[in-house]
């Protein structure tokens, strides 16, 4: 059971969406709470059509997303069925913590539970505003109110039939400025890209963080040049530069080494320039009445380093214009701010970038600001080479920040491996150029220093993203480690992150094997598993012993056969069958019960249903799953072919019927 798939991941992601539902539902039957299929499928939806994708994933922003914009735009149904969303999204949430789904970074339930009822006068309010649905739903609810689900055969048909009879009412003034909001209110826009997927980092303890802001050159000129300026103030000329010879003095107590520069005005002093803009954007120094004077209150921002590294780091965007002096044959500035934040997350978590493949996006992203398509190439390849020098300088500063460290060497594996891919995104003549730049054995390289890793991960988290920092496991349920480590987090981080949660007391490898054991869901436990086998230094003879396991012993025989190791030609009659159920039950999770019942048939034929109950007699522990594959699966083969009965509980599916706060007519989901 995964918990997140990319958005072309379609038929997967549906797959499991009505697992969820199911389980949820029959979960929900069981603790006597509300639950409502249309709501929840529209929770699974909403996180699904989100920046992060993490099905699993709940935080305030999530939670008020889900309420406050998503159910008004998207959720069709009667008003008394949308009120008791709160509710049902508590037993979605509840189910989630309950079944080891949920991401241990997001809420815990207590919070949850807190967040739901500190929004739901918010949730009222914005039920009640007609401006933010969306004009699907406007059509949606339209058609309800006419009696009209569009679910049924011929139903949208019918719908439009009537509206362009005149049958339909509606108002056609809400209609005019939802069309007019669509194009100028970004606030309803919920579609959100899903953007790179950030690898795990590793960040040293708050105090080395500071104590590295403290030693950054830039940071310490900027305290430098707030001093200097003092509140007193130092005259400017009445162009508002500093005095070439004030500046000149400035450079030496700055150690910019710009002093000795034949220059005519102090504003061609680049370092200088710089460091006065930055000042300025920080609210350090500024300027009034023809002088430069320190700002009062940025007094306790001068006393604390990081801080000031961080304000700096994130002003950084804004000063494109002055970082390549704003030639008017460079393209980049034009293009700074939106650029460098990509560069900086291209860096996030890699070791050793070449600048050179930086290079060539920026100068894509460069061409496309400047539309360059049609220039002669000689003058294309001018810009492009300021465009690199430009960037170059960027890094310069960064550098001198703090934020990133330059070295030389050859290009790594991963910067050349994929030049000859046949999706390579890059043109063909931005790809020679790199063939012939990666060769050089004494490349630029880049590589986020700590502070930097620090505070772009703060602004991924802030985007909505997922930037999984390793050691934060470190106190979480042991289903939930695992689930998360299984999907975003590569073996060498995984270990990492495991090993930090071994470290702390009472975590051990039985809790972990038990969490395993608990699991309802035969793909996910397989998935909990292979971390073990691919992180621990036994995992592989842990696997092995497993295989004794009376619980586990299934997953642990398929991830034994799937390895090579254990030759299904050896395995006894019992193993045989369990082997047999974990697959089918499997399958069901994945594909669904006719992907399962059309599987039995193409093995067995007329034998299916046959088959289907000696899976069912196997003794495998998953008795949720069994009894899934009891009614879905093996009771339309016996419908189909009537023979004996079918071992079982006795209680079906069919029994655990879903509840709601009261019975409702149909709803539509759009």
């Amino acid at each position: 059971m995964r918990t997140w798939f990319e958005p072309e991941e379609t038929e997967e992601f549906e797959a499991t969406k009505t697992v969820l539902l199911r389980r949820c539902l029959t979960w929900a039957d069981e603790h006597g709470r509300p639950a409502d299929d249309l709501l929840i499928a529209a929770a699974v939806d909403a996180r699904h059509r989100s920046r992060d994708g993490r099905l699993a994933y709940w935080d305030e922003s999530q939670i008020r997303r889900y309420l406050l914009a998503w159910i008004p735009k998207h959720v069709v149904a009667p008003r008394e069925i949308l009120e008791v969303a709160p509710e049902i999204l508590r037993t979605y949430l509840g189910y989630l913590s309950a079944a080891g789904l949920r991401d241990p970074r997001g809420a815990g339930p207590a919070e949850a539970d807190e967040i739901i009822a500190r929004l739901s006068r918010d949730f009222r309010k914005a039920l009640d505003d007609p401006y933010l649905q969306g004009l699907p739903k406007f059509w949606a609810q339209a058609a309800l109110d006419h009696g009209n689900d569009l679910a049924g055969p011929g139903a949208v048909e019918a719908f439009r039939q009537d509206l362009d009879a005149g049958r339909i009412r509606y108002d056609q003034e809400l209609l005019d400025q939802l069309l007019e909001a669509r194009y100028t209110r970004t606030d309803l826009d919920l579609e959100e890209d899903r953007g790179f997927h950030p690898p795990p980092v590793a960040l040293p303890p708050a105090a080395d963080l500071a104590a590295e802001a403290a030693r950054s050159r830039t940071v310490r000129r900027l305290v430098t040049l707030a001093t200097w300026a003092g509140a007193a103030g130092r005259p400017l000329t009445e162009a508002g530069h500093l005095a070439l010879p004030d500046a000149r003095e400035l450079s030496v107590l700055l150690g910019t080494g710009e002093e000795t520069l034949d220059v005519p005005h102090s504003a061609d002093l680049p370092q200088l320039s710089l460091l006065l803009a930055w000042g300025t954007r920080l609210s350090l120094v500024r300027t009034g009445g023809r002088r430069l004077v320190q700002v009062a209150e940025s007094a306790p921002l001068l006393r604390d380093p990081a801080a000031l590294w961080s304000r700096a780091f994130e002003a950084l965007p804004a000063l494109g214009g002055t970082i390549t002096m704003a030639s008017p044959a460079s393209v980049l500035g034009g293009v700074f701010g939106e650029v460098l934040p990509d560069v900086l997350n291209t860096l996030y978590g890699m070791d050793a970038v070449p600048v050179a493949r930086l290079e060539e996006t920026v100068w894509l992203a460069c061409q496309e600001h400047a539309a360059l398509e049609e220039e002669p190439p000689r003058l294309k390849d001018l810009w492009r080479h300021r465009a690199a020098r430009d960037l170059e300088r960027a890094f310069d500063v960064l550098a001198d920040l703090g934020a990133v460290d330059l070295t030389r060497g050859p290009a790594g594996e991963l910067y050349t491996g994929d030049l000859d891919r046949a999706d390579q995104a890059l043109p063909p003549d931005a790809v020679e150029r790199l063939r012939e730049r990666l060769a050089d054995p004494d490349l630029l390289l880049a590589r986020l220093t700590p502070p930097a890793l620090h505070t772009v991960r703060r602004r991924l988290l802030a985007e909505g993203r997922d930037a999984p920092l390793i050691g934060e496991l470190s106190a979480c349920p042991a289903a939930e480690l695992l689930g998360v480590l299984s999907q975003h987090y590569p073996p060498q981080e995984a270990t990492a992150e495991l090993n930090a949660w071994l470290a702390r007391p009472g975590q051990d490898l039985e809790a972990l094997l038990q969490a395993v054991r608990d699991c309802p869901f035969r793909t996910r436990a397989a998935a909990m598993l292979t971390v073990l086998a691919e992180t621990l230094p036994e995992g592989q003879a842990l696997i092995r012993d497993l295989r004794r396991d009376p619980i586990l012993a299934p997953t642990a025989l398929t991830f034994l056969v799937d390895e090579g190791e254990v030759d299904p030609g050896t395995l006894d009659g019992r193993e045989h069958l369990l082997l047999g159920a974990e697959n089918f039950l499997t399958l069901l999770e994945l594909g669904g019960p006719q992907t399962l019942i059309d599987q039995l048939r193409a093995m067995a034929g007329r034998d299916a249903y046959e088959f289907a109950a000696t899976i069912l007699d196997s003794g495998h522990h998953d008795v949720v799953g069994l009894e899934e594959m009891r009614e879905l699966v093996a009771e339309p083969l016996r419908v189909a072919r009537p023979l004996r009965l079918i071992p079982g509980s006795g209680k079906g599916l069919g029994a655990r019927q879903r509840r709601t706060p009261q019975s409702r007519p149909p709803a539509f989901g759009c």
